[in-house]
C-alpha cells in the first residue's frame, strides 16, 4: 500500500535536513570572528493590502559573523553562521470577536543559528531555530499595548492564543544563481522545513536592474523576499525582483492546536515583486507579496508590504 502525501513530505524533510543536522553538531572551524554584516525585514499588512489579520506582521533579523567575507562562500559548512532573531504576530481576521472558522491568535518568537556555504556551484543554507509561542512570549501583550497607543481596538483574542510552547525547527535551502546578461540573475531553489511547520518548497527570483554583486542574502521566512545580510557592491541606481513559490505543508502547529482549529491548506502559494533603491551609502527597499489561503474556510489570501532601510558607515 502507497504512503501519503503526508507521510511523503515528513519523510522527505527529514532526509533534506539530515544536513541540518550534520551542521549544528560539527564542530565549529577554530578561526577568530567577526560580525561580518546585519539584515533586517519589516513585514506587515497594513503595508500591503492595509488589513490587520492572518500573517499579519513580522520582524527578522539575521547577525553574520565568520571569519572574512571576500564575496564568495566558504565551502566548509560552519564556517560563516547567521544569527537569526524573528518575531510573528498571527492573528484571525476580527481581533475583538472572530468568527467560528477562523484561526487562532500566536504571538512568536524564535531564534535560530544557521550556516551558509557552498555545495559545489549551489548556495546552502542549514539550521535550527528554538520557536518560542504563546503568552509566555510577550508578543501578544505588546500587540494589544499598541493598539491602545493608537486607539485601535482591543486585542482581545489574545485571552485565546496557542498555549505555551517551544519548538525545535530544522531548515535549509538549496539554490543556483544564474546570470542573465549583465543586469539580470535567475535564482531557482528548494527549501525544507521540520518543525513549527512541516513543509517542502519550490520557487525563484529574479533580480534585475543594478544588481548588488558580492553579497549574502537571507530569506525572510514568512513572504520569502530576500534581503542583504552582508554588503556587496553595485552602482547607485534601482534594482528590482520578481519572485514565487508553491509549497507542500504536510503539519502547522499554528493550525492543529486543539479545539475547533482550521486544518491547514496542503498547498501554499506566494508570489512578490519589490524595488530596491541604492546610494552611495544609504538603500531602501520596499516589495510587496500575496499569500494564497493558508487554512481551509479562509476566505482569500492576503497581500503583505514589506521595508528595509539600511546605511553603510
Amino acid at each position: 500500500m502507497g504512503r501519503s502525501p503526508k507521510a511523503l513530505c515528513g519523510a522527505f524533510t527529514r532526509a533534506a535536513l539530515v544536513g541540518a543536522l550534520l551542521v549544528a553538531g560539527a564542530p565549529l572551524a577554530a578561526q577568530e570572528r567577526m560580525t561580518l554584516g546585519i539584515g533586517r525585514m519589516f513585514s506587515n499588512d497594513y503595508l500591503g493590502d492595509g488589513e490587520d489579520r492572518w500573517r499579519t506582521g513580522g520582524y527578522q533579523m539575521s547577525i553574520l559573523r565568520g571569519p572574512m567575507w571576500d564575496g564568495m562562500l566558504p565551502a566548509q559548512p560552519g564556517s560563516l553562521l547567521e544569527f537569526r532573531l524573528r518575531s510573528e504576530i498571527i492573528a484571525p481576521s476580527e481581533l475583538s470577536t472572530p468568527p467560528a472558522w477562523d484561526r487562532r491568535y500566536a504571538g512568536v518568537l524564535s531564534f535560530g543559528l544557521h550556516s551558509h556555504f557552498a555545495l559545489g556551484t549551489a548556495e546552502a543554507t542549514a539550521g535550527l531555530d528554538l520557536v518560542a509561542m504563546g503568552p509566555k512570549t510577550g508578543v501578544g501583550s505588546v500587540h494589544d499595548w499598541l493598539h491602545e497607543q493608537v486607539s485601535a481596538p482591543a486585542v482581545s483574542v489574545v485571552d485565546d492564543q496557542i498555549g505555551n510552547r517551544i519548538v525545535p525547527t530544522l531548515s535549509g535551502e538549496l539554490g543556483r544563481t544564474f546570470a542573465l546578461g549583465s543586469h539580470a540573475e535567475l535564482r531557482p531553489f528548494a527549501e525544507a522545513r521540520l518543525g513549527d511547520e512541516t513543509l517542502v518548497r519550490v520557487g525563484a527570483d529574479l533580480n534585475f536592474g543594478q544588481i548588488e554583486r558580492g553579497a549574502l542574502w537571507s530569506r525572510d521566512t514568512v513572504t520569502g523576499h530576500r534581503y542583504v545580510s552582508i554588503s556587496g557592491n553595485s552602482e547607485p541606481g534601482a534594482s528590482f525582483v520578481l519572485g514565487g513559490d508553491a509549497a507542500y505543508v504536510a503539519d502547522s502547529v499554528y493550525l492543529n492546536g486543539g479545539g475547533n482549529d482550521p486544518d491547514p491548506e496542503e498547498n501554499r502559494f506566494r508570489v512578490r515583486a519589490g524595488m530596491q533603491v541604492r546610494g552611495e551609502r544609504m538603500g531602501l527597499f520596499y516589495g510587496a507579496t500575496w499569500l494564497s489561503e493558508e487554512f481551509e474556510g479562509q476566505p482569500e489570501g492576503q497581500v503583505l508590504g514589506s521595508m528595509r532601510f539600511r546605511m553603510n558607515f
